[in-house]
C-alpha cells in the first residue's frame, strides 16, 4: 500500500485555505472580509460533527497572522481552565498591534460556572482579545455568551457534493473503485465528513475500494434502526424492542440525525408504491412533531421512542 493511502485522509485533505473550503459561501465571504481587516467579532460557529467548524476557525486565525490559543472545551471544560489558562493568554501583553484570538472548540460542553467566567472575560478583554467558539448545539451556550457573539451556522455538504469529493480523492489516490460503492459509506456517516473519510480509507484494500455494505449496517446503530423499520417480515413489537435496545446499548443522547435519516428514507419505511400517500404524509408529520418536541424536553429518548411507536402504527 502506498504512503498516500497510509496517511490520514481526514488530515491530508483538510482545507488549507478559505478557497479550498467547499460550501457555506456566504460565511466564507464574510470570513474573507475579516481576514482583510485583520479583525473579527466574537464568533460562535454552530453545526454537527465533522462539518468543518474547527477547520474554519483555524483557517481564519492563521490567515490573519495573529497570536491564538486553542482549547478543546470538551476536555478542558471547567472554571479553572477559564480562570488560569485562558485568562493568562487573554490578558497577557501582546508584542504586536494585532488582536489575539482564543478558539474554544466544543464550547457547548463547558460547565455553567465556566461559561459564567468566560462571559466576564470576554467583556473585560474585548479590546485586544477575541473568542471563536464552536458548538454542536447553540442551546447549550448561555444567553449572555450568545448575546456577545456573532452566530454562524456551518452547514454540511450535500450528499452529491460529498460523493463528488470522495470521487476526487479516490482518483488522486489512484484507487480502483465503483462510485456506487461510496453510497453506503456516505449514508452511514453523513453529514460527518470526517467519519466518511475515515471509513472510506478503511475500505481501501491493496489500492482497491472494497465495501461490505452488510458490515457497515451492522457497525452503525442508525443503519440498523433503519434496516429494522424497513423489514416487512419483522413484527412491530420486535421492532420496538430491538430499536429501544439499540438506543440504550449505544447510549444515544442526541437524535437530530436519526430524525433526518428517517425522513430521507420515509418511502421505504412506510409501505406504498406511490411517492405520496396519506400514510407517508402522516409519517412526515409525526417526525416533524416529535423533532419539534425534542428541542424542549430533558429526556430526548422518550420523545424519540414515541416517534417510533407512532411510525410503527402507520406500517
Amino acid at each position: 500500500m502506498s504512503d498516500k493511502i497510509n496517511s490520514l485522509f481526514a488530515e491530508k485533505y483538510r482545507p488549507q485555505s478559505l478557497d479550498d473550503f467547499v460550501g457555506n459561501q456566504v460565511l466564507i465571504d464574510r470570513f474573507r472580509s475579516y481576514e482583510q481587516e485583520k479583525d473579527i467579532p466574537h464568533l460562535l460557529l454552530v453545526g454537527g460533527p465533522g462539518v468543518g467548524k474547527t477547520t474554519l476557525a483555524k483557517l481564519i486565525v492563521k490567515r490573519m497572522g495573529v497570536d491564538w490559543l486553542y482549547i478543546n472545551a470538551s476536555d478542558e471544560n471547567n472554571i479553572e481552565t477559564v480562570r488560569y489558562k485562558i485568562k493568562s493568554f487573554a490578558m497577557a501583553v501582546s508584542f504586536s498591534d494585532n488582536i489575539k484570538v482564543v478558539i474554544l472548540d466544543e464550547a457547548d460542553y463547558m460547565t455553567p460556572n465556566a461559561q459564567a467566567a468566560l462571559r466576564n472575560l470576554m467583556e473585560t478583554t474585548s479590546k485586544y482579545t477575541r473568542f471563536i467558539l464552536t458548538a454542536n448545539y447553540s442551546n447549550r451556550i448561555s444567553s449572555p455568551i450568545l448575546s456577545r457573539c456573532t452566530l454562524f451556522e456551518v452547514l454540511p455538504l450535500s450528499k452529491p457534493n460529498v460523493a463528488a469529493r470522495l470521487d476526487q480523492i479516490l482518483k488522486l489516490e489512484k484507487v480502483e473503485y465503483d462510485i456506487a460503492d461510496v453510497v453506503p459509506i456516505i449514508n452511514a456517516h453523513f453529514p460527518d465528513l470526517r467519519k466518511v473519510l475515515n471509513e472510506l480509507q478503511k475500505a481501501i484494500k491493496d489500492t482497491k475500494l472494497v465495501v461490505d455494505e452488510r458490515q457497515i449496517i451492522e457497525s452503525d446503530y442508525r443503519l440498523k434502526i433503519l434496516d429494522m423499520l424497513k423489514d416487512s417480515k419483522l413484527k412491530r413489537n420486535d421492532k420496538f424492542v430491538k430499536i429501544r435496545k439499540l438506543i440504550l446499548d449505544n447510549q444515544v443522547k442526541e437524535f437530530t440525525d436519526l430524525y433526518t435519516l428517517l425522513y430521507e428514507n420515509i418511502n421505504e419505511i412506510v409501505p406504498g408504491k406511490d411517492e405520496y400517500t396519506e400514510q407517508k404524509a402522516d409519517a412526515i408529520l409525526v417526525l416533524a412533531d416529535q423533532q419539534y418536541q425534542d428541542a424542549f424536553v430533558i429526556d430526548k429518548e422518550i420523545t424519540w421512542m414515541a416517534a417510533i411507536v407512532r411510525l410503527l402504527g402507520l406500517q
